[in-house]
């Protein structure tokens, strides 16, 4: 069961940005100095023909998620907090607070529960799967394949006192480090999307689900109107994929049809963004990015100033050596991404919540 008493709790502790890791960035805990600049000029090459390198981005995939997340991690904590991901929210509810209910609402339709054993696919520094093992008493493993992250997940997991139900290890989700019939449920929020290969990765959930498990993601999508053949479609595709880390993005029927070729039951599936029981019109999911200008701290950071003046801040202090060269590289490639984002969520052309909910058959 959920022990909804914990959940501000947990607002408090993994949400809302750590100023703390602007250190992490100064100091550049995932990289040596030396390297960042290099790193970051390497990885933008490999986005700079847009459609024409996704083969190249596929086949080299582990080291294009590798490097932006050596790359964005101490950002995004600051900013994001631990919870790396996006959710559909109510005009009365904080982003903060709608992440968790987000995470609440996954963990209640895989039914977790005290003695299930669940894998987080992509966990990054395991912010979600605290929460969901905090408050469905299930154990959780987090599968990451970025050495950093993993590092991060163990560091903030200690301080949280729960090692007894979270554990990480660093894995490729593509050949998971697990014999068949593993777990007793699966899941993924917002990670799935850097796969280079949808079936197959679906197979080896599969694989190391139990029968009679159930998987249930949370993807970013495409959606049906998006337009293969306008140029500013297009534009934002290549945008998303360059600031987040992405081969290439994909639509709602692509995905589905991998799920059913590997195996699974599709049991549910929707943009819960476009459920109107669980966001508001007046706060779409990308209002964190979209929104001009926030009066919390956490929501500044966020916000088109609070990026603007990041970014300003950044080359200041790269200027004067203080930050590493190649920090105001990073900070514009994370803004790049931002603004795809927000373009198409405002355009209605892209979702992040695409929720899908599958059955491992008993055999």
């Amino acid at each position: 069961g959920i022990n909804a008493e914990y959940g501000d709790l947990f607002i408090d502790m993994s949400t809302g940005g750590d100023l703390s890791r602007v250190k992490a960035i100064l100091s550049t805990e995932s990289l040596s100095r030396d390297k960042v600049k290099d790193q970051i000029k390497d990885y933008d090459k490999m986005f700079e023909d847009g459609h024409q390198n996704e083969e190249k981005r596929k086949k080299n995939y582990e080291k294009v998620v590798n490097a932006y997340y050596d790359l964005s991690t101490s950002f995004y904590e600051m900013a994001w907090g631990e919870c790396f991901h996006f959710a559909p929210r109510h005009k009365w509810e904080s982003f903060d607070t709608s992440l968790v209910r987000h995470e609440h609402y996954l963990a209640s339709k895989l039914g977790l529960k005290k003695g299930m054993l669940a894998l987080d696919v992509g966990c990054g520094v395991g912010g979600p799967a605290r929460n969901i093992a905090t408050l469905s008493e299930a154990r959780v493993i987090g599968l990451n394949n970025n050495a950093y992250q993993v590092e991060r997940a163990k560091i903030l997991t200690q301080q949280r006192g729960i090692q007894h139900l979270c554990s990480y290890i660093k894995g490729d989700f593509m050949q998971i480090p697990f014999e068949e019939n593993t777990f007793d449920a699966v899941y993924a929020i917002e990670a799935t999307c850097h796969a280079p290969n949808k079936f197959d990765l679906f197979k080896e959930l599969y694989r190391v689900l139990k029968p009679g498990g159930m998987i249930g993601i949370y993807e970013w999508l495409l959606k049906d109107n998006f337009d293969y053949n306008n140029e500013q479609h297009k534009k934002l595709k290549n945008d998303i994929e360059h600031g987040n880390g992405l081969p290439s993005l994909d639509q709602p029927k692509t995905e589905l049809d991998a799920f059913k070729k590997a195996g699974f039951d599709i049991l549910e599936h929707c943009d819960l963004c476009d459920d109107r029981t669980k966001s508001s019109p007046e706060t779409p999911w990308h209002l964190p990015l979209s929104t001009p200008f926030e009066l919390s701290s956490a929501g500044l950071k966020r916000s088109r100033l609070g990026r603007w003046v990041c970014n300003r801040l950044a080359a200041t202090l790269e200027t004067f050596r203080i930050a590493p060269s190649g920090t105001t590289a990073i900070s514009n490639m994370l803004n790049i991404g931002a603004r795809g984002l927000v373009e198409g969520g405002t355009l209605g052309v892209f979702t992040p919540c695409y929720f899908i909910l599958a059955r491992k058959p008993i055999e």
